[in-house]
């Protein structure tokens, strides 16, 4: 009972607040709007017993909005985001094409025969979903986010015009320059 009643806040939550991304008036509005959507989905996805994905979903969506946040805080015309927009620009149109495909997808999932489950599920739904996914490419992707996050680290250390010990001078005996006019 709990777990439907949860199901039904959380889809009405991510329903609600990805209406809301297209009703409210600032950018800064519609990206905690869109936050709370993608947050309600990954609670969804927990709710389904697919703890990995839904942390995943969840960890990304965070970092995703807050940086989309700094950059517009950072390089928008508009400071923080915070005057007033609108996300779309033919209005009745979109919103039409909008609701007709929330209506048609609902539809489906109404009027759909669904298959009866066969077998029982696997003992590790995490582990099967990533040898569905990466069958025998697990191993290259590890090497490769390894060596992506190496690229990262190289071309942030060769960007800075400075060493670790730059500050000090060429004697780095003596203590970081402060007042004293050095």
């Amino acid at each position: 009972m709990a777990a439907t009643v949860l199901f039904w806040v959380l889809a009405v939550a991510a329903v609600g607040f990805g209406f809301a991304v297209f009703r409210l008036g600032s950018m800064a509005q519609v990206t905690f709007a869109l936050l709370a959507s993608f947050l309600a989905v990954a609670g969804l996805v927990l709710l389904l017993g697919l703890g990995y994905l839904g942390v995943v979903i969840a960890l990304m969506m965070v970092i995703e909005m807050v940086i989309m946040a700094v950059f517009m805080i950072m390089y928008m015309m508009n400071p923080a985001g915070l005057m007033p927009m609108a996300m779309y620009h033919n209005k009745a149109g979109s919103m039409t094409i909008a609701v007709g495909t929330f209506a048609v997808l609902a539809a489906g999932i109404l009027l759909v025969h669904w298959p009866v489950r066969r077998g029982v599920p696997p003992p590790d739904p995490t582990f099967a979903l990533g040898e569905a996914l990466m069958s025998g490419q697990m191993l290259t992707m590890m090497t490769l986010g390894v060596a992506l996050f190496a690229t990262i680290v190289t071309c942030v250390v060769l960007a800075t015009n400075r060493g670790r010990y730059d500050r000090f001078g060429d004697d780095l005996r003596s203590g970081p320059a402060g007042g004293d006019g050095r």
